[in-house]
């Protein structure tokens, strides 16, 4: 089903979107993904599209119907002649570069390029390098550009609105590589999968690989349980080898489901303070936004003893908590953080700029199932144009909102979650 297609779905008048679940029991691979997708009913033609576009003459996919345990699966196999991949590893940034100019569909180059970035911000970070000068070294080869690149074009041919990854399998066990024998899964898996929930799993197996890992990360709007869906398809991708434990296949589930609002996982930080100076408060909220957290505030609140005091609340992501949790033990005079977790519902954000006087002011669109439903102008940027023309910033304001009415109109086909 294409995008299109999908969009226009509907069950009884309400309006559906495409949902994607991973169900990574047995572990994620790149590799595992193509096959799932593939058994799912992705068309092979998305994926030779992308090697053609990637420019990678001579490469071979090799889709094969296999078992692992009892269970029929796909495998997929990338070959490649040894131009290709006769260097020990290549640069990350010549690995951006080259898919930063393929003819690839908006979303589909969009995540891969992000794909890519956090491969190279975990690898420089591990190494100490910089992202664009780190050389990926098992990762450098076009079976990760197949892999990545891949991945989200049969997830946009399937007409996916939505991912959602079951928790990741933690399993001790130890690989070989460049660098030696390595206990995994690798510090550039645990890198990137900062803010995703893992369960411990017994295997001498690498269940969770670096590109796995990398796409249920970029892909994946949610963790947890299956949400719900009418299903309509499951495919099985097997891994490189049969396992004796379990049957060494990534099972992807694709149904329908009302459109709404997106549910994330946020925390909620807070700590009471009452000896912390006042012209001190506005420093430790503008600490916390700078260590991640989507807002801060303060609440006024009477302490033991009839002592004023203040609440201070930051909201995070997930993945931003412990940063966030050490700007409030840094930056102000308590001494414990409490944190609770939270669901919330958001509206798709988009970034637009309009012109106000000659000057660029950035506009916040939010979208509820494709259709606009709040526009705000940037007030930084309104009262920076303000300062430079000396007009009030209520009029630079409301110039560019009555500007933004003028971009709406192509963002009403806009939908689903921001990635």
């Amino acid at each position: 089903m294409s995008r299109e297609a999908a969009q226009m779905s509907r069950e009884g008048g309400v309006e559906m979107s495409r949902v994607a679940y991973l169900d990574c029991g047995s572990g994620i691979a790149g590799d595992m993904v193509l096959g799932a997708l593939l058994d799912a009913g992705a068309p092979r033609a998305a994926l030779d599209r992308v090697v053609d576009a990637l420019g990678l003459e001579g490469v071979r996919i090799e889709a094969t119907s296999t078992r692992r345990g009892p269970i029929a699966a796909t495998k997929v196999r990338v070959s490649a002649p040894t131009a290709h991949d006769a260097a020990p590893g290549r640069p990350a940034g010549e690995l951006i570069a080259l898919v930063s100019g393929v003819d690839l569909p908006a979303r589909v180059r969009e995540r891969s390029l992000d794909a890519l970035r956090r491969l190279a911000a975990a690898e420089g970070h591990l190494h100490g390098e910089d992202p664009d000068d780190v050389i990926l070294h098992e990762l450098g080869g076009v079976d990760t550009l197949v892999d990545v690149c891949g991945a989200f074009a049969l997830l946009e041919s399937l007409g996916i609105d939505r991912v959602v990854s079951s928790p990741l399998p933690f399993a001790r066990a130890t690989t070989a590589g460049i660098h030696g024998s390595m206990q995994a899964p690798g510090p550039a898996v645990l890198e990137l999968l900062r803010g995703a929930p893992l369960v411990g799993a017994t295997s001498d197996a690498e269940l969770v690989t670096p590109t796995g890992a990398v796409i249920a990360a970029v892909a994946s709007d949610g963790w947890g349980e299956l949400p719900a869906m009418t299903l309509d398809r499951v495919g099985y991708g097997a891994g490189e080898r049969d396992l004796p434990d379990r049957a060494n296949v990534l099972r992807v589930v694709i149904g329908s489901a009302a459109l709404g609002p997106a549910t994330t996982e946020v925390v909620l930080l807070e700590a009471n303070l009452d000896d912390l100076l006042p012209e001190l408060v506005p420093d430790a909220l503008e600490r916390c936004t700078e260590a991640g957290a989507l807002d801060v505030w303060t609440v006024p609140a009477h302490m033991k003893k009839g002592r004023p005091g203040v609440v201070v609340g930051a909201l995070a992501r997930p993945a931003d908590e412990r940063t966030v949790a050490a700007a409030l033990l840094e930056h102000t005079s308590t001494l414990g953080v409490r944190v609770s977790t939270l669901r919330r519902y958001e509206l798709e954000r988009k970034t637009r700029e309009v012109r106000v006087e000659g000057y660029a002011v950035r506009v916040k669109v939010g979208l509820l199932e494709g259709r606009v439903v709040n526009v705000a102008p940037e007030h930084d940027d309104c009262a920076s144009v303000a300062s430079l023309t000396g007009l009030p910033v209520k009029r630079v304001w409301a110039a560019a909102l009555a500007a933004a009415d003028v971009i709406a109109e192509p963002i009403t086909q806009a939908h689903g979650p921001a990635v």
